[in-house]
């Protein structure tokens, strides 16, 4: 048992256990029973006429044929429970990485966690594969090995226990301490991960700046720390199986040595007598004791790879177990009830907002009320709370309840779910993924119609670039959207908001990449395709929402003024020194052409 994560699959896919356990320990009996058919063969040729070589040999090709089918039994069930387990545990963790909230992707680099997912869930399948295998061959192997081996002889077995006693200890020892040095090489092998995912991320910035050879001087020492590690724990588990080869080997000088003596001692009539036993030890024995101890020599290799594949799992499911045990900060209560029909009011009273690991409010005492159908601007200086006070609105974080409303519903007392398919958003960072561009702007319907998609696509004003590639829609975006423009990253993910057809988008700073002109088309289109439809505009220029039906100015996390752009050029401030340098900016830059 291993923690509560993976005992379940015990019960899940306990009949392939069973059955591969079952054609395991059939197999390892038959392998025991060889011995026993070499032993007659030198009866026969020594020349005892009782024996029948030719049913040994027939008796030996069906023992081969039965165990050809045991392994094929086992092998398909062992490993494919090994392989659904983690199969499950990958699909439990996705789920969970889901659910977690922004502060736990602060806290830690997607290369760990990455991390986790492959090298980690990979320890855990070994184990439950392979490892699984390995226990039952060392249990059973090693039970009717010795028995038939006591049965046999027991003086001599007796003789051999001590060492392989020794074996077992030795065992029982190193298991804590490669657990340790496994984890300090999973260690060193998330730093790898971390280094590799964040300069194959920003490669471009890299070779922008020149910082190539830099960075490889830097991923060196990196790698070369992470190379240390892993030789000194391979060091360590080459040193624990070269001490049970080496006790291994002297099992069998002493089985060889004493043997050899029984056997001599027997056949010159002058039996050897230990504790008042007489040993009747002859050659056919000898050679039968020799197989069993033969087919010992695997479990007791076998003991040393298990415990070192006990001690990766053990530490691979501890680092699991930690990411599945997180909490889920941010999900529904238990009276949530669904969101139904939104027409896009949205009402803040007396908002306040502070980060879950922070002590200082960044929105406070937030008061205002928007519309259904009305288009809305949001601006503020760098740091204002522009975009905290969007993601609110996605529910990304919890809050105080009461605070927030659509439809005169409390946003706390509503399913996440349905709070988020009612809002179509574009990011700041117009994350697109590597696939074709009509499957971007696809995304929250992948059987959207073609026509639909090129609506969506003139909606933002990109369908005339699009159509210029030589694949048009079907064009791979590439990783992140690299192979198009800062612009038309934007105008795609807009397209691919505007086509989830919400009664409420949201746009941060959505159009900054964009001409003028452009701008006002996409402005244009908001104003005559969304009416009675709810959209929020995050701006850093003024122009962009000056004709919008209302602006929101925030100024350090308060609201300082929501009217429109005639009356905020009379009561804001912050608003009336934006206007005042950004008309400055255009003036200069005129001058300048």
């Amino acid at each position: 048992m291993l923690g509560k994560h993976v005992n379940r699959f015990y019960l899940k896919y306990g009949l392939f256990f069973l059955i591969g356990i079952a054609a395991l320990i059939c197999v390892d009996y038959l392998t025991l029973v060889v011995p026993e058919y070499l032993g007659n063969i030198v009866k026969a040729i020594q020349g005892d006429t009782s024996i029948n070589v030719n049913r040994i040999v027939l008796d030996l090709i069906i023992i081969s044929f039965l165990q050809c089918i045991g392994r094929m039994i086992f092998r398909f069930t062992l490993f494919n429970a090994s392989k659904r387990i983690e199969a499950d545990l990958r699909t439990q963790m996705f789920e969970k990485a889901t659910k977690l909230s922004q502060r736990y992707y602060h806290e830690n680099k997607v290369g760990t966690i990455m991390a986790w997912f492959t090298n980690d869930l990979e320890n855990i399948e070994e184990y439950f594969g392979w490892g699984t295998v390995m226990f039952i061959d060392a249990i059973f192997l090693t039970v009717f090995g010795v028995y038939k081996m006591v049965r046999l002889e027991w003086v001599l077995t007796l003789i051999l226990a001590i060492p392989l006693l020794a074996i077992v200890v030795w065992g029982l020892f190193c298991e804590k301490f490669m657990s340790e040095k496994w984890e300090q090489r999973q260690k060193a092998f998330d730093n790898l991960y971390d280094f590799a995912q964040e300069n194959f991320t920003g490669i471009r910035v890299i070779k922008a700046f020149v910082r190539e050879k830099k960075e490889i001087h830097a991923f060196r020492k990196v790698a070369k720390e992470n190379e240390n590690v892993n030789v000194n724990f391979s060091k360590i588990g080459v040193l624990f199986d070269v001490l049970i080869e080496i006790i291994i080997f002297v099992i069998l000088a002493i089985l060889m040595g004493f043997g050899a003596w029984f056997v001599y001692a027997y056949n010159g009539s002058k039996p050897v007598n230990i504790f008042g036993h007489i040993i009747e030890f002859e050659s056919s024995d000898l050679v039968t004791y020799l197989g069993y101890f033969d087919n010992l020599i695997w479990p007791m290799i076998a003991m040393g790879q298990i415990i070192s594949m006990r001690s990766r799992c053990k530490t691979a499911l501890k680092r699991i177990s930690r990411f599945l045990d997180e909490e889920t900060e941010v999900q529904d209560s238990n009276d949530a009830v669904d969101l139904i029909n939104c027409n896009g009011k949205i009402e803040f009273r007396n908002f306040n907002f502070k980060f879950p690991d922070g002590n200082v409010d960044v929105l406070e005492n937030i008061n205002l009320t928007i519309n259904p159908g009305e288009i809305i601007g949001i601006v503020g200086k760098i740091g204002s709370g522009k975009t905290t006070l969007v993601n609110s609105l996605l529910r990304l974080y919890n809050f105080e309840a009461g605070t927030l409303f659509f439809d005169d519903q409390d946003v706390m007392n509503l399913k996440i779910a349905s709070i988020r398919n009612a809002i179509s958003y574009v990011p700041q960072d117009n994350f697109l993924f590597s696939d074709k561009i009509s499957n971007n702007i696809a995304f929250s319907n992948k059987s959207m119609s073609k026509e639909r998609i090129i609506e969506a696509a003139k909606f933002s004003d990109v369908h005339s670039n699009i159509v210029e590639f030589k694949e048009g829609y079907d064009t791979i975006s590439g990783e992140r959207g690299v192979t198009l423009s800062g612009g038309q990253k934007q105008r795609v993910s807009i397209a691919r908001a505007y086509a989830k057809n919400s009664p409420i988008m949201i746009l941060d700073d959505s159009v900054s990449a964009v001409d003028v002109k452009t701008e006002e088309t996409i402005l244009s289109n908001i104003r005559d395709q969304r009416k009675n439809k709810t959209t929020i505009v995050i701006a850093s220029r003024v122009s962009t929402v000056k004709k919008l039906d209302k602006i929101i100015v925030l100024n350090e996390g308060r609201l300082e003024g929501f009217d429109t752009h005639e009356n905020l050029l009379k009561t804001s401030p912050t608003y009336q020194k934006m206007v005042y340098l950004q008309a400055l900016e255009a003036e200069v830059e005129g001058g300048v052409r």
